[in-house]
């Protein structure tokens, strides 16, 4: 799911409760493998960061995402 605001965009991922707290723990490594293979494939979307709320991991870029950038996103 894809949601835009004013100012930012959001990807939100589902991802189990228990997955969550050891995903956090290495969210900026996470943030820059994304950005790499965003680069990688000559994507303008970039990742500002990624947080946890009640729906699972909610990954913050600063354009909205195609349905290639998701599958990049989702496949990490």
């Amino acid at each position: 799911m894809t949601t835009k605001g004013p100012s930012r965009k959001q990807d939100i991922i589902p991802i189990g409760n228990d997955n969550i707290e050891k995903f956090m723990k290495n969210s900026s490594i996470h943030v820059a493998n994304l950005n790499r293979n965003l680069r990688n494939a000559k994507s303008k979307v970039l990742v500002d960061f990624i947080h946890s709320d009640l729906l699972g991991v909610t990954v913050v870029t600063n354009n909205v995402s195609l349905p290639s950038d998701l599958l990049i996103i989702k496949n990490m």
